[in-house]
């Protein structure tokens, strides 16, 4: 198939004092020394990969006649003229080429770009360029566009049954994806699910996803522009069905949704309905993780930076939680909730007001608030909770409440982070993480989410992070 890619160009001037206008019969002195040349913001607009069948997010540069008197530009058009693969619009009017347009002395205009590329029937993204032409004075001066498109795998609310998803081109999500009751989908090392706006997976039998620490998995949104890279709430999350059990998801990135994962799977005994390890969920609208009646073993695992909460475990369930972070400074709103919620009962009050299972070891319970942690309702012998040798972003009423179940906990620190901001949770030098978990533990699990081994000094760090001294000289 050929490559078609339609790139749709506007050309927008600040018109309050009449920057950019078409040559009229009013006289204005403009000049026309062979010298005088444009400028521009940039010579080359570059654009992230473009998904194949869904448009770029809107790029721009900027014109600037930088003398006194106006310049007459003698036509703006693209290099490959008709033939080419973008079109340009110049004050609301398409076309390829246009003429005799003035940019008064000191003024400037803008330059909108978008880009859309058919497929392309490769797994490498491929290179699509063209540049915006300016001759004014004889002067001839050029804008490059390149763009990258890449084809992809487009699933619609598709039901799988057992089987394997390949790696190679990235998969495209519209509307859903399903695993269908009694059905097995294992995902390959470097799979890349994006999904649209609205979309989400669905599992009503069981996911193995397989990531590796040079092949991780990613789950995201389908923009992959810069400007969208953190940004949440871009696609629905992973639903883990009622009755669906033996989930796997390892060495995997959930990025930008709505919710990262609901295990809503009302286990039988014996039955796990998640096991996530070596994986990092960021940036959700509600939560990181939303588990009700559910069995849950995590480890090395980073959950930070949610609308609401990093974590919310209801119901009758099991959970454990070793060397995690549960890091949530959401930066996009106010948030006024607690990054943990454990209540023994779900938002319906199907089950009433049952035993829950929490054991958090060696991990991390951090944010913004003073009070990171609640109980729904008030703790009682329902709840059978534990936080073993963590650090807790909790306050002294709370620490003092609730002091039989904090077996060696460190509050009222920071956790010194290397570079909140940045996503960064590894510990710093001096950080109060450091040597101050479990031993016994850190033996369970002694690699750490970076694959550096955390059993070999006195202690292993808190968290899913061991701290090396040459970790900090690099960054």
């Amino acid at each position: 198939m050929k490559i078609k890619p339609g790139i749709y160009i506007l050309l927008a001037a600040k018109m309050l004092f009449g920057g950019l206008a078409l040559v009229s019969c009013d006289k204005e002195p403009f000049t026309k020394d062979p010298s005088a040349k444009l400028l521009f913001s940039s010579d080359t607009l570059l654009f992230d990969t473009v998904f194949t069948s869904i448009g770029t997010a809107t790029r721009h540069f900027k014109v600037y006649n930088p003398y006194d008197k106006s310049l007459e530009i003698k036509s703006i058009s693209l290099a490959g003229a008709t033939e080419s693969p973008y079109r340009i619009n110049v004050d609301g009017i398409p076309g390829h080429r246009f003429d005799d347009i003035i940019l008064h002395g000191g003024d400037s205009l803008y330059v909108f770009v978008e880009a859309t590329i058919d497929p392309v029937e490769g797994n490498l993204p491929m290179v699509v360029k063209d540049s915006v032409v300016f001759i004014t004075n004889g002067n001839i001066q050029n804008v490059k566009l390149v763009a990258w498109g890449q084809d992809v795998n487009i699933i619609r609310g598709e039901k799988f049954t057992s089987g394997i998803l390949e790696s190679g081109k990235p998969y495209l999500v519209y509307d859903f994806m399903m695993v269908d009751s009694g059905q097995v989908l294992s995902v390959e090392p470097g799979v890349r699910i994006h999904f649209q706006p609205g979309s989400g997976l669905f599992v009503a039998g069981t996911i193995l996803v397989f990531g590796t620490p040079e092949e991780p998995v990613i789950f995201q949104g389908a923009r992959t522009e810069s400007g969208y890279r953190n940004i949440p709430g871009q696609w629905e999350g992973v639903w883990l069905m009622p009755g669906s059990t033996g989930n796997r998801i390892v060495h995997t990135s959930v990025r930008n949704g709505v919710n990262g994962i609901i295990a809503d799977s009302l286990a039988s005994p014996g039955d796990t309905t998640l096991y996530l390890a070596n994986s990092r969920i960021e940036n959700m609208t509600y939560a990181g993780l939303y588990a009700r009646e559910a069995v849950v073993y995590s480890y090395n695992t980073v959950i930070a930076n949610c609308g609401h909460h990093t974590i919310v475990l209801s119901g009758a369930g099991d959970y454990t939680f070793y060397h995690s972070t549960f890091a949530n400074y959401w930066n996009f709103s106010s948030r006024r909730t607690p990054s943990v919620i454990i209540q023994n009962h779900t938002e319906t009050g199907s089950s009433g007001q049952a035993p829950i299972r929490v054991l958090f070891g060696n991990s991390i319970i951090h944010g913004s608030l003073n009070q990171e942690i609640r109980f729904l309702p008030q703790r009682d012998e329902r709840f059978d909770v534990l936080f073993s040798h963590s650090l807790l972003g909790i306050d002294d009423s709370f620490a003092s409440a609730n002091s039989d179940i904090f077996l060696n906990c460190i509050y009222g620190f920071s956790p010194g982070f290397t570079s909140p901001s940045s996503f960064n949770f590894r510990p710093e030098s001096g950080s109060v993480l450091i040597d101050a978990g479990d031993p016994e533990i850190g033996a369970l699990h002694p690699l750490d989410l970076d694959g550096n081994l955390r059993v070999s000094d006195s202690a292993p760090d808190i968290g899913a992070y061991e701290w090396y001294k040459e970790e900090e000289e690099e960054e």
